[in-house]
C-alpha cells in the first residue's frame, strides 16, 4: 500500500479554491496574524505556477511576495488585496454576530 505525505495531500487540497477559501476564513477567524500569514503561504505554495506565477498574477514582485509571506511578513493592505486577487479569491466583510450581541 502506498502512503502519501500529509504535506503533499494538504498542498493538493489547497489547489481547490473552495478549500483554500474555507482554510483562509478559518485562519482569519482566529485573530492571529501569524496564522493568517501561514495560511496564505500554504495557499500560495499550492499554486500550479508557484510563487513566481502568483506574484505575476498579483502584480507584485517575486521577492516582495516571498518577503510578504515570510513568518515575519506584515503585508500592506494594498499588497494583501492584490495577493487575494492573484489567488482568485475575494475579500468579503460580514457582521460578527457573536460580538455584536454582547
Amino acid at each position: 500500500m502506498a502512503t502519501r505525505n500529509v504535506r503533499q495531500t494538504h498542498t493538493e487540497m489547497l489547489k481547490d479554491l473552495d478549500v483554500a477559501s474555507e482554510y483562509l476564513n478559518e485562519a482569519l477567524a482566529g485573530d492571529d496574524p501569524a496564522v493568517v500569514l501561514m495560511a496564505l503561504r500554504n495557499i500560495a505554495e499550492a499554486q500550479e505556477d508557484g510563487i513566481s506565477g502568483l506574484a505575476e498574477r498579483a502584480s507584485l514582485g517575486r521577492e516582495s511576495m516571498y518577503k510578504m509571506l515570510s513568518s515575519s511578513g506584515n503585508p500592506k493592505l494594498s499588497s494583501f488585496v492584490k495577493l487575494m486577487h492573484g489567488l482568485g479569491l475575494k475579500i468579503q466583510v460580514q457582521p460578527d454576530t457573536a460580538r455584536a450581541s454582547r
